[in-house]
């Protein structure tokens, strides 16, 4: 990781965070493997082992029908009868399976008698190398294991990743193969060529060949090839959500892992700003409420500077860009400087704060309008115009309002609302120090008092919060409860 100064941030990692085992694949195509057991565990193994071009060799006087059945389905070799050393001759791998500890430990001995890596099924004192779970995707592989929690979560983690890489993953990898010659011919320039096959794996050649069109995709391949030789830079203007790492769209992940340069905003988490490639340099921007350590018409020119470098740029922000986001600003100097960019939509602060308080911003009969609102216009003026819609029946979500939240009630009341109207205020939404405090309009003016909340806060206005579940969340103005309870 670098900064912006080229400074190399090394980190040691505790030896609780590191790995007991080196995770690698071993070539195993033509080569003989052995599996030596008679029932359930060694039919694994072989069905396992069947996903691969291993040759594979059961050893064993006497199957079970579960073995015998997965020995027939992959044309696997079986040599009747009790295992010897001289079986190991030639092997790549052995798996013992035995479902025996003195004869898995025989088979054991005598692997590593003849240098054989060997595996004795659910006995990993005895193994020198695991097996997980397993996501084929030929010529893709995908393998988990977990040798401190087991099975159970490695089985977990691969039902996700197979959800996650579409069946045609494998076609569309040897589809690249097929064009990694040529790339590294006609594209010189390294940052430019991972934007090739970033677009490759992303981008209309991916998305025709999922859809069964491989010949479009092909020539979306090849187009995307001659287009790419004097390729300039390229930004994305990213949403990072509200601050969980869990919470970042499948794109953003991978664009965070593609970028030469992250330019990322402070309430941007740095676990996430982590995610970002290894190499790629990051430029934190700094911009909070009242305190903007780099105005925005600077960062805009930075972006254009970048991408004129011919970097592939990743503008990180808080929430959805386009919410909030400055992102209109940056979008014109990016038009204006001839460079090209996307936008990557980001999970809102309003949506993640209604989710964790089960806040219905629409409903049925309740609130049909959704209002999107800040407390500020650029001449930091507390804004009337969008006061009157929760009249409507609308669900008002007021952005950066912590510090007007008097003059927000004050507005909204002298507007004709209610002063019992519900409200919600979410702090820090979606993070682990999230809070949640529940009030009335007429309690929102001692928003701006409370000291002790000083994080983001995002506020919900209308009746449909009366019909959240907050029971947990703590009141909005204390004083005023406590008086209520005395009485």
């Amino acid at each position: 990781m670098t900064s912006r100064g080229g400074d190399t941030l090394k980190t040691l990692k505790k030896p609780e965070d590191r790995l007991d085992v080196f995770p690698a694949f071993m070539k195993v195509a033509g080569r003989r493997v052995l599996v030596v057991g008679h029932g359930g565990e060694a039919a694994a193994k072989v069905r396992l082992l069947g996903e691969t071009n291993a040759r594979i060799v059961v050893v064993c006087k006497i199957v079970e029908p579960d073995l015998q059945e997965a020995i027939d389905l992959f044309e696997t070799e079986h040599l009747a009868e009790d295992f010897q050393p001289g079986h190991l001759k030639d092997a790549a791998l052995v798996f013992s399976a035995r479902e025996d500890w003195d004869l898995d430990k025989a088979v054991v001995d005598a692997a590593r008698a003849q240098g054989v890596p060997v595996n004795a099924v659910d006995k990993p004192e005895l193994c020198d190398f695991y097996t997980g779970a397993l996501v084929n995707r030929a010529p893709i592989a995908v393998a988990i294991t977990s040798t401190g929690v087991g099975p159970v979560l490695s089985r977990h983690i691969r039902a996700r990743i197979e959800a996650m890489l579409p069946r045609s993953t494998g076609e569309l990898a040897r589809l690249a193969e097929s064009f990694r010659d040529a790339a590294t011919k006609v594209i010189r320039d390294g940052g430019l060529r991972r934007s090739f096959w970033a677009r490759f794996f992303s981008g209309s050649v991916a998305t025709n060949l999922y859809a069964g069109k491989a010949d479009v995709a092909r020539s979306e391949a090849q187009r995307l090839l001659n287009s790419m030789a004097d390729e300039p830079g390229f930004v994305w203007l990213v949403g990072a959500g509200p601050g969980a790492e869990d919470l970042l769209t499948l794109r953003a992940q991978r664009l965070l892992q593609e970028a030469d340069v992250i330019v990322h905003d402070a309430l941007v988490p740095a676990n996430v700003v982590a995610m970002g490639r290894r190499d790629a340099e990051r430029i934190s921007v700094g911009k909070r409420k009242g305190a903007h350590s780099v105005p925005q018409s600077e960062i805009s020119e930075l972006l254009v500077e970048l991408g004129r470098k011919g970097l592939k740029v990743v503008r990180l922000k808080a929430g959805d860009p386009m919410i909030f986001g400055r992102a209109a600003e940056e979008m014109e100097a990016l038009r204006e400087g001839g460079i090209g960019f996307e936008i990557v939509p980001g999970v809102t602060a309003a949506f993640a704060a209604a989710a964790s308080a089960q806040i219905p911003l629409t409903l049925r009969g309740v609130a049909s309008n959704l209002v999107f609102a800040t407390g500020h216009n650029a001449k930091s003026e507390t804004l009337p115009d969008w006061a009157g819609l929760a009249l409507k029946g609308a669900t008002v979500a007021v952005y950066m309002g912590r510090t007007v939240a008097a003059a927000v009630a004050e507005k909204m009341i002298g507007a004709g609302l209610k002063p019992e109207t519900p409200v919600a205020v979410i702090e820090n939404a979606a993070h682990p120090d999230e809070r949640q405090f529940a009030g009335t309009l007429s309690e929102l003016a001692v928003l701006s008092n409370r000291a002790v909340i000083d994080g983001p806060v995002l506020i919900v206005i209308g009746e449909a919060v009366g019909h959240a579940a907050m029971d947990k969340a703590e009141p909005l103005a204390p004083q005023l409860a406590a008086r209520v309870v005395a009485a």
